[in-house]
């Protein structure tokens, strides 16, 4: 007779990816997939309705001995054997919890949890190991000594949810910077009516929370445009949002982690940045959170080539400015990086790093600079009082840079053309402010411009510089100092292509200052799926 597989707890997750793996690869001439409520199993259904006459789904719940015994003499009658048995259920807690503390800690829970994780697979084996011995050992290796060879084979394999761990939801993934903090939260849209069901209040008060608003409390924003939806990640299907708040606002966000009970439902954060070291003891002490800390640059590759790989929507993730040395009517043209190495990869955040990217492992630290989007912020809160990166940039749009800055037109009275320098480039960044007379008739949008301009321009000519040394033709420029920047994006596409003549390009991404956060994400699941 052709081989029988069960698969027990199919509904979803690693149970139902066993039951694809075997119709595809295994074909065998029965499958019999168990859980607790089929008619709530509308993934598991479909399943069957792809491959009539060889799927049988029947209801167990391997809570109940009764349950396995009677799914036990229905195999018995109807195909008189097994040859592989797959125990896949899984319980963290009955709660959804854990006991995170000893003050969760139940008697009833205990028994619950072990009943499931490890009493249930023990019952299955008592009233399956008669079909399994007739069996015909169709899966697996069989040893060449026949004494050795097996009729059947039981496997008992649970998820990370059925470990001492952390459950799997939420996924989240946090870039703690020096001046905004970048959080990824994966929303799933799979969920089963029997995950409906079984999922714990505080984890869908979590997700009703991040996902109903688009701003939290007075600084924390949902970028709804660079939302990314249908993902598939481990398995599961849903959207990947994108949050972000001043890490001044860090110890209100652990609170309400804290007031949301978030530690019931997972003990480690996975958080690169440098953040992630300052605050670690107050989400340990405040909130009862580990923080897995995580290589800010590792974190940072990682994320931008998965996100480049699953594209923007159906969209390409990167972009160049077509016509650069046209500031005023330059193009935003998508591309790709579908062969992205070697890279120069410019990532602007509070400060600068400067990245010979040579695969997705393979990197060095060339240089950086202290001269970044805080350095701007910084300075623009200083001289015009202003308190936002959206309010510093708002007064640069309006404002004209060359009221404060020295021009080469301003000393030579018209282009330097012995070395083709235009009479409107800077030739020297706030020069005009040794002028009492000129300090008395700027704006402080003139100001805020002046002191945008003067840190691209920095950043732009350290970049060019490390290209050329390092001989790399492609250069990538990330972080959240680009967000709502048109002018320092089409600043530094301007000075790439002028200054290297045409033979570098400079290369945005949309998603900008989020990989970091990606990264750390990708950690998270890579972590959950080891054994």
């Amino acid at each position: 007779m052709a081989a029988v597989a069960l698969v027990q707890g199919a509904s979803r997750g690693l149970g139902l990816e066993f039951c694809r793996n075997i119709l595809i690869n295994k074909a065998p001439g029965a499958l019999i997939a168990t859980c607790r409520n089929p008619d709530n199993a509308a993934e598991l259904m479909s399943l069957v309705a792809q491959h009539p006459g060889k799927m049988t789904v029947l209801k167990l719940d391997v809570n109940r001995e009764d349950d396995i015994q009677r799914a036990a003499e229905h195999v018995k009658k109807v195909f008189g054997k097994v040859d592989l048995i797959i125990n896949s259920s899984a319980m963290l807690h009955p709660s959804g919890k854990g006991e995170t503390s000893l003050k969760d800690v139940s008697a009833q829970g205990i028994i619950s949890t072990l009943t499931t994780n490890t009493v249930g697979p023990l019952v299955m084996a008592k009233y399956f190991a008669p079909l399994l011995q007739k069996g015909s050992g169709a899966f697996g290796q069989q040893p060449p000594e026949k004494a050795k060879q097996h009729s059947g084979i039981i496997v008992n394999i649970t998820a990370k949810v059925g470990s001492i761990g952390d459950n799997a939801f939420p996924w989240f993934g946090m870039d703690i910077g020096g001046t905004l903090v970048k959080l990824v939260y994966f929303e799933p849209k799979d969920i089963t009516a029997e995950e409906e069901q079984e999922e714990v209040e505080n984890l869908k008060s979590i997700r009703r929370y991040l996902t109903s608003n688009t701003a939290y409390g007075k600084t924390g924003v949902r970028d709804v445009h660079l939302e990314l939806k249908n993902l598939t990640m481990c398995g599961r299907t849903g959207n990947l949002h994108f949050i972000r708040f001043p890490t001044q606002a860090m110890h209100r966000f652990i609170q309400m982690g804290s007031d949301k009970n978030f530690s019931s439902l997972h003990t480690t954060l996975c958080a690169t940045g440098g953040g992630a070291y300052k605050f670690e003891n107050d989400f340990r002490t405040m909130a009862d959170l580990e923080l897995l800390k995580l290589d800010e640059l590792d974190c940072l590759i990682h994320g931008l080539l998965y996100v480049d790989s699953v594209s923007f929507n159906g969209h390409p993730q990167c972009y160049y400015l077509e016509n650069p040395s046209d500031t005023q009517n330059s193009v935003k043209t998508p591309c790709s990086l579908a062969d992205p190495f070697p890279m120069l990869l410019v990532n602007i955040g509070s400060g600068v790093s400067i990245l010979a990217v040579y695969s997705k492992d393979d990197y060095k630290r060339v240089t950086g600079t202290s001269l970044g989007g805080g350095t701007f912020l910084g300075l623009c809160c200083l001289l015009t009082g202003c308190e936002t990166f959206e309010e510093a940039l708002d007064m640069a749009s309006r404002g004209d840079s060359s009221n404060v800055d020295k021009l080469v037109k301003d000393i030579y009275g018209g282009d330097y053309e012995r070395f083709s320098l235009q009479g409107s480039a800077v030739a020297s960044s706030f020069g005009h402010m040794m002028s009492k007379e000129k300090r008395d008739s700027i704006s402080k949008e003139d100001l805020a411009r002046a002191m945008l301009v003067t840190i691209t321009n920095n950043i732009g000519s350290i970049a060019r510089m490390c290209a050329v040394n390092e001989k790399i033709e492609r250069v990538v420029f990330v972080g959240n100092f680009l967000r709502i920047n048109t002018v320092s994006t089409k600043l530094l596409a301007y000075a790439m292509d002028f200054w290297s003549k045409g033979q570098l390009k400079a290369l945005f991404l949309e998603h900008e200052g989020y990989f970091g956060a990606v990264g750390a994400l990708l950690e998270l699941l890579k972590s959950s799926e080891e054994p």
